[in-house]
Order: C-alpha cells, then sequence, then structure tokens
C-alpha cells in the first residue's frame, strides 16, 4: 500500500524570525533557505515582501537559488486591504514580483476577527479572500490559503469558518491550511474539524499550522495529519512568536520512524536532522535546548544506575529510538545517583589510560569518591573534562603538569567612568622551574586566565590552540546570601574538540581557577603532553 504522503512546509525565517531574542538578518535567511532545501524540506516561506527591507534583501538574494527538484521557496502575505481593488494592492503585487515559486497568504476565518481586528462584514471577507486568491492564480502562481484563526473560528461559527476555506477554494487555492494560531486547541478538537474540512474538501490538500502555546502543537499537528490533513506547517526546534509553532524537528522524526507516512525524509538524510537543528540554533544566535526531544544533548542521557544498568544490557529497555537514527548519541552521566554500571559504561567508552578496570574494587573506589564530591557541591553531569581528570588520579595516571604557588588579583575600579581593569599576579612551578606573571583582564576570572596561560605557554606551547567558551556560576544555598559557595562549571574548545570542567568553594575566584586548572590539565592529558622539562 502506497504511503500517505505529507508536504513539509517550513516557516523558520517568518514564524521563527517573530521569536523574542531571534533577529536573522538577510544573510542569516539565505543560509538557513539553502539548509532547509538542501535538507530536503519542500516549501520554505521566506518571509513578507514589503514588510521590511530585511525580507526585500532577502528575496532579491535568492532569485539564483539553484535548489533541488521539489523544493519551493514561498513568499507570504495577506489578502488585499479592505476597500483596495485587488489588482492594485501593493501588498499582493510585492508577492508577485518576489521571485518566489509560490505565495502563501492569510485570511481571517473567525467571525470575531472579522468584525473587531478588520473592521468589515462577513460577505466582504469572503469577497476578499476570494479576489485576492483568484488574482493570484491569474498570474499562475500557485496559492497557499492559511486560514488564520480556523479552529476557533470554527468553535465560534463552523459555517462561516468553512465559508472561509470555501471561498479560497472556489477562486483557485489548491492548498487549505488550518491555523491554530492562538495555540489553545486541544488533540481531540483539532482531529475533529479537520475530519470535517477533509470530508468537505476531497480534491484540495489540507493542512494544518499549530501554535504551542498550550505545549500540544506538535501533538495537534499529529491529530490533524491522522484526520486526513496532507500538510504540516512548523519551524526548526519549534522557534515562533510567544511560546512557537510546531517543532518541525519532532514531527519529521516522528513521522519517519514510528508511523506510515512518507515526509520526503528518508534515513540517511533523517541522521542528518540533529546537525540541521544545531544549525538554525547557531544562526539564531540561540543556545540549544539540551532537553529537546530526539536532538537535545540529554536526549539520550542517562543518570540514574538502574537506568544504565538496564541499557547497557540493552539500550531500547529506557530509550525510544537508536539515537544514531536522528545523528544524536547515548550519554552517561556521572552523578551522586550514579552507580557502578556508570562507571563502567564511562571507563569502557574513555581513550585514555586510566590505570583502573571494572572490577568491583575499582568502581566502588569511583563511586564513593564521586558521591564524597558532590556532597561537597561538585556536579560532573557537565564537567566531562574534570571527572575524567578524577578517574586518571583514582587509577593513579595523573601527571600534574604544574603547581601553582600563589595568584593575586587587583581591581582597578573606575566608578566615574563605569569600568575596571583588572590585574592577575600568578607564580607557577613546572617540574623544578619556576614563572611569575601578570597580565590584565576585563574581570578577574579572565585575568587569571590570561595570566596563568602567559605563565605556561612557554613550558606548553600546545595552549595556544585553547580558549574558554562558556562560563556559569551557581550558588550552591539560597540561605547564605553573599557567604554562600558557589559551583563554577567552565567549557573549553581547542577547536577539535569541546569539555567542561568544575569548581568549588567559598570565593568565586578560587572556584574558577580550580575549573580553569583542570581545563588545562585536560586538554594537556588527552595531547598526552609529558611534564615539560623547557626552562623560561
Amino acid at each position: 500500500m502506497t504511503q500517505p504522503h505529507i508536504e513539509l512546509f517550513d516557516t523558520t525565517l517568518r514564524d521563527g524570525g517573530q521569536t523574542a531574542g531571534i533577529h536573522f538578518s538577510s544573510g542569516d535567511k539565505v543560509r538557513i533557505a539553502n539548509r532547509l532545501a538542501a535538507f530536503g524540506i519542500g516549501w520554505i516561506e521566506g518571509g513578507w515582501p514589503g514588510a521590511s527591507p530585511k525580507d526585500d534583501a532577502f528575496f532579491d538574494q535568492m532569485r539564483d537559488r539553484v535548489w533541488p527538484t521539489g523544493a519551493h521557496l514561498v513568499a507570504f502575505g495577506s489578502t488585499a486591504r479592505p476597500g483596495h481593488d485587488v489588482a492594485e494592492d501593493a501588498g499582493l503585487a510585492k508577492l508577485l514580483a518576489s521571485g518566489a515559486d509560490a505565495v502563501c497568504i492569510f485570511g481571517k476565518a473567525w467571525v470575531r476577527h472579522v468584525r473587531d481586528a478588520l473592521g468589515i462584514g462577513l460577505d466582504a471577507n469572503l469577497q476578499l479572500i476570494g479576489d485576492s486568491v483568484a488574482f493570484l492564480r491569474r498570474q499562475g502562481g500557485e496559492v497557499v490559503f492559511d486560514a488564520e484563526h480556523f479552529f476557533d473560528g470554527f468553535h465560534d461559527d463552523s459555517a462561516y469558518a468553512l465559508s472561509t476555506l470555501q471561498a479560497a477554494s472556489d477562486a483557485g487555492a489548491e492548498r487549505l491550511v488550518l491555523c491554530d494560531t492562538n495555540g489553545g486547541s486541544l488533540p481531540d478538537q483539532i482531529a475533529a474539524m479537520t475530519a470535517v474540512v477533509c470530508a468537505r474538501f476531497p480534491d484540495r490538500t489540507i493542512g494544518v499550522h499549530t501554535h504551542n502555546d498550550s505545549e500540544l502543537a506538535v501533538a495537534n499537528a499529529l491529530a490533524a495529519i491522522n484526520a486526513g490533513a496532507r500538510h504540516v506547517q512548523g519551524t526548526i526546534n519549534g522557534v515562533g512568536e510567544r511560546c512557537g509553532n510546531a517543532n518541525l524537528i519532532s514531527l519529521i522524526a516522528i513521522m519517519v520512524l514510528k508511523t506510515d507516512y512518507d515526509c520526503g525524509i528518508d534515513g540517511a538524510q533523517l541522521t542528518e536532522i540533529a546537525s540541521l537543528s544545531r544549525f538554525v540554533n547557531e544562526m539564531a544566535n540561540r543556545l540549544p535546548w539540551q532537553h529537546q526531544p530526539f536532538v537535545g544533548d540529554n536526549a539520550f542521557a542517562h543518570k540514574g544506575g538502574i537506568h544504565v544498568s538496564a541499557v547497557r544490557k540493552s539500550s531500547d529497555l529506557y530509550e525510544h529510538i537508536q539515537p544514531e537514527l536522528v545523528g544524536n548519541h547515548q550519554r552517561i552521566l556521572v552523578s551522586d545517583q550514579a552507580g557502578r554500571s556508570n562507571i563502567i559504561s564511562k571507563l569502557k567508552s574513555l581513550t585514555l589510560d586510566t590505570g583502573l578496570s571494572s572490577d568491583a574494587e575499582d568502581v566502588g573506589v569511583v563511586v564513593d569518591k564521586i558521591k564524597e564530591m558532590e556532597a561537597k557541591g561538585y556536579a560532573y553531569e557537565g564537567a566531562d573534562g574534570s571527572f575524567k581528570l578524577l578517574l586518571l588520579k583514582a587509577g593513579g595516571r595523573f601527571i600534574s603538569h604544574f603547581e601553582l604557588d600563589a595568584f593575586r588579583v587587583i581591581d582597578q575600579k573606575q566608578e566615574h567612568e563605569g569600568s575596571s581593569e583588572v590585574e592577575a599576579t600568578v607564580r607557577i612551578r613546572v617540574g623544578a622551574q619556576h614563572a611569575h606573571t601578570a597580565a590584565l583582564g576585563v574581570g578577574p576570572i579572565h585575568a587569571i586566565d590570561n595570566a596563568l596561560r602567559l605563565a605556561l605557554r612557554s613550558f606548553y606551547p600546545q595552549l595556544e590552540s585553547m580558549r574558554l567558551i562558556d562560563f556559569k556560576v551557581r550558588a550552591l544555598s539560597t540561605h547564605d546570601a553573599t557567604e554562600a559557595g558557589v559551583r563554577v562549571l567552565i567549557e573549553s574548545t581547542d577547536g577539535a574538540q569541546k569539555w567542561g570542567t568544575v569548581g568549588v568553594g567559598n570565593d568565586v575566584i578560587d572556584a574558577s581557577y580550580q575549573a580553569l586548572r583542570d581545563a588545562i590539565e585536560y586538554k594537556l592529558h588527552i595531547d598526552q603532553v609529558a611534564l615539560a622539562i623547557a626552562r623560561v
């Protein structure tokens, strides 16, 4: 039996661009659009021509696009303005002049919006929808009609909501999209209303556009598809105004791996979906959601000892799919909830020679040490570098590449100028050699980092490639005010790999130094650098 085909319609460049904190440049939009087309998305909505110079620049840059067969660039807009002849409407003209392969226009499907928002009569709204679609169709383009607020409108006055679809269909719109614009509908409501529409318009492609205000956008989209919709709109990572839109990452993974629907993405393409998710986050200058289903760092992370024991025997005991199918991987976390299975799994995955075996005595020592350290406030879930150093120490394989004699920080606050210049002085020993350096920084941690690297540079030139990319401080108590201990988490990279390290103390500068020290030691260990003997 032929699998039902579901069209994928991406609105990241428009809906996603309306997300608080996301500001795509026209160049960002070009890169995202090209990546979506290469991935296999069939319909890519680029924005609203005429709405901003940025959208106009985007469509201009896309005129020379070379996309795979089946990828359509879509221009978005509204029906003609009330009281204007469609042939003279500036908005419709800009849609046609955009160079897009198709246009998507929205019209009001809720009586309240027609009367209160547009301020026109119900029949006038139907005329506006029909005339706008017919005008665009006469110019030869494909037209997608978004029935805005359809589900709320259907609940309020089903006959009128359906009449807006009829007006668009009679005028030539081949795709009728039902929008849950306020994001308040439930799956059973979506399914029932979509079924009515599919029965009413059997010769049209019915689509769905859901928002996530009730955290049901993906569930509602699937409910509509199961009821007969064959076109689904959404965004990468679920970005969008307010609480976001249906997450195409999850929808695609679900359709490919858990249903009989054909969304045009095969198994090989699906392995690239985690990379696509990260790419769009990067373009949006947005930190990835670590718990995002399918593609998040913690989507297949296991912390509890019982869970780890089970997944070591068979991963599907606690994983609903194989992580590799979506380009992800399994992670075994270590914490005060860790059991022997966590440690054994970690030991087997390491390329470092820790000197530890998976026998009961070695593993027991590590488990006890982790629990002791976490009782003091250390956390190793995001500090894999510090954790591996702990294993090296437990196994007798740790080499201390340098020792700190002392450091001092001087913060010369320029109160009237609103700035400060921080100086750090560091004295270290490398074997029998000594180094004493000072460096400036924009803050105490930056200054210490600079001074420490300067002191170690002649001993370990490998550190030139290393840099800090993330820095987090968390108070360990909410009751001790400024006397509270702190935990500092640092993420570092050398361009080839990333690692996290942790420090804990009552002094944020001391805790930060611990994390910096571990970051440097870990780098030297993974590079298998012997203790330096060079002189300063």
